[in-house]
Order: C-alpha cells, then sequence, then structure tokens
C-alpha cells in the first residue's frame, strides 16, 4: 500500500508578472517545501494550485516538473479529479504516464450526483489506472458530500487508498473506526488537524504547511510519539495560522504569506483577486 506520509502539501501554483506559471520559482518552491517545511508528499494541481484555471496543458506540464524536480525525494499527488469522468481519466492516465506516484479524485461539483453517482464516478477513474487513489470529499466547494458507507464502499476498491476529509469529526471517525487495513483518512482542514487525528486520522492535507510545516511535523510527530500535551499546545499556538489562512479565499493568503517569506508565489488569477489592504494588514500580523 501507497504510504503519502503524514504531512502533505496542497501546493500553490507560483505565477510570473504576467499570469503564467513560473517555473524557476515552482523550482525554488519545491526544495523549500521538502527541505525547510518538511513536506512527505505535495499535492499538484488541487484547489490551492488554483487548478480551475489551469488548462490541461499546463497541469500535465506541472505533473512532469514536479515529478523531474522531486527526483523521489518525496511523494508526487496529481489533482485529477473534475466532475466529468471521462476528463478525470484522460487527466489521471496522464499523470500516471509522467510518473505520478498518485492523484486525488474531488467529489464532483456542480452536477451533484447522488451517492450512486459517485461511486461510479471514482470507481471508473480508480479503474483506467494503477495509481492510488486519494479520494477528497469538501462538501463546502462542492454541494455534495460522499457519505461515510459510500466511502467504505470504496475502500474496497484495490487502488482506493485514502480520504481526503473535510465534511466533519464525525465522519473521520465513522471511517476510521470501519475501514480496511492500510486506508488512510487524512484531514483536509488545517484547524481540524490535530483533532482528526486524535480520532483516527492518519495526517493531514495542508494549506498552512506551506509556512509553518517544520511546526507541523513537530506536532505531529509529538502526537504519534505519545506526547499529546505537547502536540495539544503546539496546535494551539498554530491555530491563529490556520484560521487566519483562510479569512479570504484560498490561496490568495497563503501566496501573500510565502511572498512576506521572501518565497515567490506571485499573485491569484482571476477570478481570484490579490488581498485588500486590510486582509493584507491581517495576513502580516499573523506573522
Amino acid at each position: 500500500m501507497m504510504d503519502f506520509g503524514r504531512l502533505i502539501t496542497a501546493m500553490i501554483t507560483p505565477f510570473d508578472e504576467q499570469g503564467e506559471i513560473n517555473w524557476d520559482a515552482t523550482s525554488d518552491l519545491i526544495d523549500y517545501l521538502i527541505e525547510e517545511q518538511k513536506s512527505d508528499s505535495l499535492v499538484v494541481s488541487g484547489t490551492t494550485g488554483e487548478s480551475p484555471t489551469l488548462s490541461d496543458e499546463e497541469k500535465i506540464n506541472l505533473f512532469s516538473f514536479v515529478v523531474e524536480k522531486v527526483a523521489g525525494r518525496c511523494k508526487i499527488i496529481a489533482g485529477t479529479g473534475s466532475n466529468n469522468t471521462r476528463h478525470s481519466i484522460h487527466l489521471t492516465r496522464e499523470a500516471e504516464r509522467v510518473g505520478a506516484d498518485g492523484v486525488l479524485l474531488v467529489v464532483p461539483y456542480y452536477n451533484k450526483p447522488n451517492q450512486e453517482g459517485m461511486y461510479r464516478h471514482f470507481e471508473a477513474i480508480a479503474r483506467s489506472s494503477s495509481l492510488p487513489v486519494m479520494l477528497y470529499n469538501v462538501p463546502g466547494r462542492t454541494a455534495a458530500s460522499l457519505t461515510a458507507e459510500t466511502t467504505l464502499r470504496l475502500a474496497q476498491i484495490r487502488n482506493i487508498v485514502a480520504i481526503k476529509e473535510c465534511a466533519s469529526l464525525e465522519q473521520v471517525t465513522q471511517i476510521t473506526a470501519a475501514a480496511p487495513g492500510g486506508f488512510k483518512v487524512y484531514s483536509g482542514d488545517d484547524a481540524s488537524g490535530l483533532p482528526a487525528m486524535a480520532v483516527g486520522a492518519y495526517g493531514i492535507v495542508s494549506v498552512a504547511s506551506h509556512v509553518v510545516g517544520s511546526e507541523m511535523k513537530r506536532m505531529i510527530e509529538a502526537f504519534t510519539g505519545g506526547r499529546p500535551d505537547r502536540a495539544a499546545a503546539l496546535h494551539q499556538s498554530l491555530f491563529p495560522v490556520f484560521k487566519g489562512l483562510f479569512t479570504c479565499p484560498n490561496p490568495v493568503a497563503v501566496k501573500y504569506a510565502l511572498e512576506l517569506k521572501g518565497i515567490a508565489a506571485g499573485s491569484v488569477r482571476l477570478p481570484l483577486v490579490a488581498p485588500t489592504e486590510q486582509e493584507a494588514d491581517f495576513i502580516r500580523s499573523l506573522f
């Protein structure tokens, strides 16, 4: 079974002044996330990577570039999910072709399939590839939620190995209590990461790890090492950052925070916009 590690960073996509992918900045960011922020895996072209505004060509080029740059130092999870099953199969096959270690598949958004539709969607994509699949349930964005029951049904498929769960701690508990051996649950919400691990989650798919990843790794290691009081103290100290980075639409705040740290991230593509002056002041106050 694929082990993506405990701390997975949902990586931003750096842009230049013309709004195109900044490949030099992407290269530097990868080194920084692995070496300084201790990421075990990187999600490439997820929502934090502004996938809705990336073309298929850009996504595939990103997958290939990151795989080559990482050179085995961490795992690469390609964001290939969409609300179009055939399109997701195409991107998943391309991710496999260029050497990604796994794929992240979001619950179909906007068309709001029922549970059987979701099951068949994920089943079709998983069976189209040998890559390990991480499901992604984020009802706040998709307007539809994968139930614990459907998740457990999908977990029986050989290469569906994990879920990034954002619905609730109750759902994390239900899945971890009944999942087959080797199936891992990740919190998709930084602020709920440690509480999710307390009820059985394996790790965190994080945005905040761009800027406080090394501290988050210490928090996770304290928890898994039998020091829950230390883990709780670290969680409490990081909590303002966990919440503060979502004061404006993601990844607006984290890109600005990276720029404050001297890490080239660039701005965001429309329809997202740069932080207002008030938002920028607040983000600066977090650090």
